[in-house]
């Protein structure tokens, strides 16, 4: 890649003014921020917040002892009758004679030795009852404290002109798109944070999460903000609509209508159109929230390729100041993870592209911070009261229960299944462009549910939990075709189905050959054929890995597959009979990608 390197965001956001454009001072926004102000957007209470129906969970906790006090001003009031009518009692039995006194005396010891029994158990069941409704009400207290965290942002903006949605399969499975926008908010401590002077909110940082169907494999997908990108009508403050707006930069998307908290309707409208993915949730996460977030966990593990100074945070600085973070590895947590994930002169080109490599770095230590930490509510109540904070969802998350039904679907993904990468990019004069065909490849790849080294992740593939209860069985040893070449035909009229077969296959360590199309494309079942008798046993065991399927001699020299009409029920989802195989990503966007758990040192920097 050639040409000048990319600045930051200088192009004013304010286009749909029709206002002169600005110089580009992209280079001096950190933190100090150039971008031009953005006033209001509503931020939506969740409509969970402060109903009645809510609001009573706190009301258990305080019910019993209200109940406590009662009781025990009843059983103090009560207690002097008794006391009073004794004596005068115990005065008459000490008149008519000791006897009966003492006889008396006997039978109200008796009394008492049976009533004590009766106390105790009173006393165990209610502290029982009450320590029980304790619990639930604090449980219930820290559900509505959560709740009440959160902020929805309109859905009013967004486009009625939208990709179809993700088909699932018989499971109920399918793949998942989650936008992630990081915002610099220019209100409240978000100002002190580094949002700049300037009123309004920027997009910092945007990440596309594709959640694969199988939920064990994920990819994040960062968009340089300067990139030059078609931003589609998006809805302004007066509730009318821009026009399409060509070739401006990707982050103004967010700063349309200059609302106060930013336009994450537009940014996602913006995404959808340049993708034809569509986005199933959109969260932000302000300044403020992130800064606090880090903190919850106990700091984020990051490391530095030199050292840096003040100057490098404040480039406005007259000289180099004092060291603020020295070079290699090292925690940080708070203001100082926000330097770091804003950092960007002092390091390598000093481009916004290594500052999203860093940033695809640090989110891969939080998340192996989160995992490791546990699963327990004293590290997880922190973290998710400072989350809920810092979050805008769409209306579709806005309760607790949502996100955690969401984060459950997530669980489960090890580390080096998620996988970050920037689109495929190249520099465009001060900005970026977006390079043709790699990236119109990436967005097929993920809409096929592909993984970045060609395996099919589709709903089919996602195996159900085993039965805890069940027996354990000894596992079958895994199908090694190592050394066998297999040739694969679809005999359908469904595309994408050599895809996934050819994957299946790979998974087993055959060699594939080819796939295409076969003559007849009217087979009823799957067939392998095999050409000499020394072909057979492997054709068998090709055969295995697609139950029903028939095994026969043919004409050819090695084994071929032929998929026919049983495998399409099973494998594609609704709606994807016409579907051309995108095939697999460009080999560089591949090998340029970045596990969670590489090590924090890798891959830093651009240039």
């Amino acid at each position: 890649m050639t040409g000048q390197r990319a600045g930051s965001s200088g192009e004013d956001p304010g286009w749909w003014e029709s206002l002169p454009p600005q110089g580009d001072g992209y280079r001096q926004d950190a933190p100090q921020r150039d971008d031009a102000p953005a006033p209001h957007i509503p931020r939506h209470r969740s409509a969970d917040h402060d109903t009645p129906a809510r609001m009573p969970a706190r009301t258990p906790a305080r019910t019993p002892a209200r109940g406590r006090t009662d009781a025990q001003a009843r059983g103090s009031a009560g207690a002097g009758a008794p006391a009073a009518a004794g004596g005068r009692a115990e005065a008459r039995r000490a008149a008519q004679g000791g006897g009966r006194a003492a006889q008396g005396g006997g039978r109200a010891a008796a009394a008492a030795g049976r009533r004590k029994p009766r106390r105790t158990r009173r006393i165990v069941v209610w502290s029982l009852v009450g320590t029980s409704l304790a619990v639930v009400g604090t449980g219930g207290f820290l559900y509505w404290r959560l709740n009440a965290n959160l902020s929805s942002w309109d859905s009013a903006g967004v486009s009625e002109s939208r990709p179809p949605e993700a088909q699932a399969d018989a499971n109920g499975n399918k793949p998942m798109n989650i936008l992630l926008i990081g915002s610099d908010s220019r209100d409240g401590a978000n100002k002190d944070l580094g949002g700049g002077d300037e009123g309004g909110a920027r997009s910092d940082t945007t990440i596309l999460l594709h959640v694969y169907a199988d939920h064990k494999h994920a990819v994040g997908v960062s968009f340089p903000r300067d990139a030059l990108v078609n931003v589609p009508k998006c809805m302004l403050p007066n509730k009318s609509w821009t026009k399409d707006q060509p070739n401006v930069m990707f982050n103004s998307a967010f700063s349309v209508g200059n609302f106060k908290d930013g336009n994450p309707a537009c940014t996602q409208n913006t995404v959808e159109k340049l993708t034809d993915l569509r986005v199933d949730h959109t969260i932000v996460v302000n300044f403020e929230g992130f800064a606090a977030m880090t903190k919850a966990v106990g700091g984020v593990e990051v490391c530095l390729p030199n050292d840096i100074y003040e100057r490098d945070i404040n480039p406005n600085l007259p000289r180099k100041g004092k060291l603020m973070y020295p070079k290699g590895v090292q925690k940080v947590e708070g203001q100082a993870a926000l330097d770091y994930v804003r950092l960007r002169h002092g390091i390598g080109d000093g481009s916004d592209v290594g500052r999203m490599q860093r940033q695809q770095a640090f989110l891969s230590s939080l998340i192996k911070q989160v995992k490791s930490n546990g699963m327990s509510p004293t590290s997880l109540f922190p973290l998710a009261d400072a989350a809920t904070k810092s979050l805008t969802v769409d209306e579709d998350l806005d309760s607790v229960q949502k996100l955690t039904d969401l984060a459950m679907t997530l669980k489960n993904i090890d580390l080096h299944d998620i996988k970050f990468l920037t689109t495929p990019w190249h520099y465009q004069g001060e900005r970026i462009g977006l390079n043709h065909p790699e990236v119109d490849q990436l967005w097929a790849s993920l809409k096929a549910d592909r993984t970045l080294d060609g395996q099919d992740a589709s709903a089919g593939s996602a195996a159900p939990s085993p039965d805890p209860a069940a027996p354990t069985a000894t596992p079958a040893p895994p199908a090694d075709g190592t050394g066998v070449k297999v040739a694969v035909y679809n005999g359908t009229t469904t595309g994408g189905l050599g895809t996934k077969a050819a994957a299946t296959l790979k998974a087993a360590n055959y060699t594939v050959t080819s796939t295409g199309n076969a003559p007849s494309q009217n087979h009823a079942t799957t067939l392998v054929q095999y050409g000499s008798a020394g072909q057979k046993a492997h054709a068998e065991a090709v055969a295995a890995l697609f139950p029903g399927s028939t095994v026969e001699a043919g004409g050819g020299a090695g084994v071929t597959l032929v998929l026919g009409k049983d495998y399409a029920a099973t494998a594609p989802a609704a709606g994807t009979a016409t579907t051309t195989d995108p095939g697999p990503v460009a080999s560089k966007v591949a090998e340029d990608a970045r596990s969670a758990d590489d090590d924090a040192c890798s891959n830093l920097t651009y240039g």
